[in-house]
Parts: C-alpha cells; structure tokens; sequence
C-alpha cells in the first residue's frame, strides 16, 4: 500500500469520527432552531468554505441554463428533504438509531434499481438486501414497548430521508457526467441555500438562546462535516475509489452510538446494536457487489 493510501484511509477514519460527533451539535443546536434554520446556516458557511475551494480550481464557471431545474430538485431531495428528515427524527429517536435507519440506503437502492430500473440484482445483492430489512426489523422490532409513543414517527421520519437520499443518487448521476465535483457540490449548495434561506431568516432564534456552545457547533458543521468533508471524500473517491469510500461511511453508526452514548447519555439495546451491525454487515455486502459490477462494465 502506497503513502497516499495511507494517508486517505487515515483521513476517512478521521471523518468518519467527524460525522459521527456531527450528530451530537446538531443535536444541541436543535433545542434552540428549527431544522431549516440549521440546514441554513450549516450550508451556507459550507457554501463559502467550497466558494473558495472552487474558485481556485475550477474558476468561476457554474451551472448551465438548462441545468437548473435538476440542481433545485437534486438540492431538495439530497440536501433539504434529507437533512430536514433527518433532523426532524432526532426529535423522536436517540441518534443511535437514526444512523442505523440510514445505513439501509444500500439495501433500498437495490430495491430501487430492481423494481424501477429493471435492473438484475446478484445473489449477493439480494443477500444484502434481505439482511438489510432482517436487521431493521430487528432494530424496530426491539422498540415495540413504546414504539407508539413518538418512537414511531421518528423511525418514518429516518426512512423518509432514506428514500430522499436514494432519490438525490438516481437524480444527481446525470449531473456527475458535467461538472467536476467542487462544481457540482457548489451548486446544490447555492441551490440550498437559496431555497430554505428566506424561511431560516424569518424564523431565527431569539438571540439570547444562542450559546457559544451552539455558535460552536454550527461552525463544526459547516467547516468540518461540509467543507472539509467535502474536500476529503472528494479525494478518497480518487485514491481509494468509490466503493471503498462508500463503505467509509456506512460505518457512521458505529461512532454516532458511541458518541451518542458519550456525550447525550444515549442508549440502545444490545439486540438493537446486533440489528445494526446486521445492517452494518448487509450496506458492506451490496456496496461490494456494486463496485465489482461496476469495474466489470468499465472494463
């Protein structure tokens, strides 16, 4: 293994441990603002963080014309309806658990791809998938006790964001083919931006609820999670390709439980936490697959 890969599996490491503690600010800035309003200023200090990066790589050339109605609907699945279900789950479920429902995007987008796209899907894809929902269902089914006291909602709110975010990867795919990444991300960043700031600034908190802890964590999240973010999974999609990259993040319910159990006091059961490395096990197996499916066709 060569330095640089090194260096990236280093860096992935360090951002999975950085979005895994994402959770616990944008819980804490939640008890004082709506999830607009964080989605808002998250994105807007992310705008200005790619701004920079873009200029120095790309110039200033932006978005076509007869692209734009894609960016807005490709920003409002990927970046508003995910994030705003997102946030809005955390209301109902410890963060733990949100993160679990999360990591079934793969196992949803076979389903997608199969049912919609026709696409064939190989024994180990289904496997994959059928784990995926025995471990939701193991993850949900532990809940039982108080499922219908709100716990409910926050497990619809998470599959809500789910399919948003399986939407945003069918949506965006074509987009990847024009833009260069910074281009790209600049994009359904200014696209976000727009769209929810009109609401977050009629709607901002009352200023004496805003903590430097608060003011703190807004800046992890749009410097951290979403600039620098950005830039390192933007370089491991080069170095280490796009199915290790993926497999990366699948691994955020593992330093969202611990986190979550840190610093929120957080807890879930142990069959829960078996559902979620079931889960865990199942996104590892389908991104797998895909990736070998996909160096196969470029082959």
């Amino acid at each position: 293994m060569n330095s640089q890969k090194k260096r990236m599996y280093l860096l992935m490491i360090f951002l999975v441990f950085s979005w895994g503690l994402e959770y616990i600010f944008a819980k804490q800035a939640l008890t004082v603002m709506e999830p607009l309003s964080l989605i808002f200023f998250k994105y807007a200090i992310g705008f200005l963080f790619v701004l920079g990066v873009k200029l120095k790589l790309d110039g200033r050339g932006l978005m076509r014309k007869k692209d734009i109605p894609m960016f807005v609907i490709c920003a409002l699945f990927g970046e508003v309806g995910y994030f705003f279900l997102e946030y809005s789950a955390m209301d109902y479920l410890p963060v733990a658990l949100v993160t679990i429902v999360l990591a079934f995007v793969p196992g949803l987008s076979i389903i997608i791809d199969k049912v919609v796209f026709k696409k064939k899907a190989t024994g180990k894809m289904i496997v994959g998938m059928l784990l995926s929902v025995l471990g939701i269902i193991l993850v949900i089914g532990f809940d039982y006790k108080i499922l219908f006291q709100g716990r409910l909602i926050g497990y619809l709110l998470a599959f809500g964001a789910v399919v948003s975010w399986n939407l945003y990867n069918f949506l965006t795919a074509s987009l990847h083919e024009k833009y260069s990444s910074a281009t790209l991300t600049l994009n359904q960043l200014t696209c976000t931006v727009l769209m929810v700031g009109p609401y977050a600034l009629g709607h901002l908190p009352a200023s004496q609820v805003i903590t430097p802890g608060v003011v703190g964590g807004i800046l992890y999240l749009g410097i951290l999670s979403t600039g620098l973010g950005f830039l390192i999974q933007v370089k491991a999609l080069h170095v280490l390709g796009p199915t290790v990259t993926a497999i990366f993040s699948n691994l955020l319910p593992i330093t969202t439980t611990f986190f979550g159990w840190l610093f929120l006091k957080e807890t879930i059961s142990f069959a829960q936490m078996l559902g979620g490395a079931v889960v865990i096990a199942a996104g590892y197996i389908v991104i797998k697959e895909k990736g070998r499916l996909e160096e196969l066709s470029d082959d």
